[in-house]
């Protein structure tokens, strides 16, 4: 049973009490070089699974190119993310300029809001006043309860209505006049605009205007939406103690289909990157490895693969399932955290 949030502030542990020094110098630093890696990376993929349809048009390799794509969609989250820690890329410039224009705004994000909003996650983890809190709260829940929040995800619902209302509150509050309200959504959304609209022109200019709506809006809002779910509920839902810093996250041995698919870039290193927010992503596998020489291995929450966490989260049995009605709050969503889900009663 998950021990209940009591802790008055979010407990640390001493960076040098986790590893050697010269570990903890190697997991620490930054390489500009693997940074760019990283993102060409990411874009390349997008662009062969383009291409992959191109070549062999067939549902089959229609399926394959949504699910890549909206997986390295969650890749280039995840790089967002470590540009938010200042831990992608050697300088803090670099890391606000090159998120934005190759990770965040692709997807109607900005990383410095993003920054705001996930600072605060760390600080509180699991707690009362947690921001994401949200996302792991109602587990357990039926099987029942997931299969519909999945079919909403896959079938576009969610990304449907969180974009919705993302446009919705670029546009301001009431009151504005038209020209506020158009430079009120220019400050919010432009650079979103500009960054769809070069992705607009090389489909188009490579392969079909078509391949803009079918192989980049369509997985950011289908496949996207559903493995960030299962990425946020294998981060934090139904872990043994919230206020335990090795154990109220989670991280899950991903296989290499799993990392090609769900967790792309070491996302699954969860444990770790809360024990050490700065640490590079792509640092996170060693110091996994290193924090299990060190003997750390038994206090981890350590899940053998995501399966299994998705058994315990829906371990409530389905004669409780009770549908609730989706409650859906867009301006606090688009505050900072661009994959929260809907906030919904514990039962929906």
């Amino acid at each position: 049973m998950t021990k209940q949030r009591t802790n008055p502030s979010a407990q640390r542990v001493p960076a040098r009490s986790l590893v050697n020094p010269d570990v903890l110098k190697h997991i620490q630093s930054r390489s500009d070089w693997i940074a760019f890696g990283l993102i060409f990376h990411a874009w390349g993929l997008i662009f062969a699974a383009m291409a992959l349809f191109a070549a062999f048009p067939n549902p089959l390799t229609f399926l394959l190119a949504i699910m890549i794509i909206g997986a390295r969609q969650l890749g280039l989250a995840i790089l967002m993310h470590d540009a938010a820690h200042n831990a992608l890329f050697k300088t803090n410039k670099f890391n606000l300029i090159m998120s934005d224009i190759f990770c965040a705004w692709p997807q109607m994000a900005r990383t410095d809001a993003y920054r705001r909003y996930h600072l605060q996650h760390h600080a509180r983890t699991q707690q009362a006043d947690d921001p994401d809190l949200i996302l792991s709260a109602p587990f357990p829940i039926t099987g029942k309860s997931l299969r519909r929040k999945m079919i909403r995800d896959l079938t576009g619902q969610t990304g449907y209505q969180q974009r919705k209302a993302q446009i919705i509150s670029a546009f301001g509050p009431p009151g504005l006049t038209v020209i506020g309200r158009l430079k009120h959504f220019w400050q919010k959304l432009g650079p979103s605009v500009v960054a769809n609209l070069v992705i607009f022109a090389l489909c188009a200019s490579l392969f079909h205007w078509s391949y803009y709506l079918m192989f980049w809006i369509l997985p950011l809002i289908t496949y996207h939406m559903a493995i960030t779910r299962l990425r946020n509920i294998a981060e934090h839902a139904v872990v043994p103690d919230n206020n335990d810093p090795f154990r109220n996250a989670r991280t899950t041995l991903a296989s290499p289909l799993a990392r090609l698919f769900l967790a792309p870039y070491w996302v699954n290193y969860h444990v770790e990157h809360h024990l050490l927010m700065h640490v590079p992503c792509y640092r996170l596998r060693a110091m996994h490895e290193a924090l299990l020489a060190a003997g750390h291995g038994d206090k981890m929450e350590i899940a053998p693969n995501y399966f299994t966490v998705l058994r315990k989260a829906c371990s409530k049995s389905d004669d409780q399932d009770r549908p609730g009605k989706i409650v859906h709050d867009g301006r606090r969503r688009v505050s900072g955290n661009f994959t929260e889900g809907f906030a919904e009663p514990p039962t929906a």
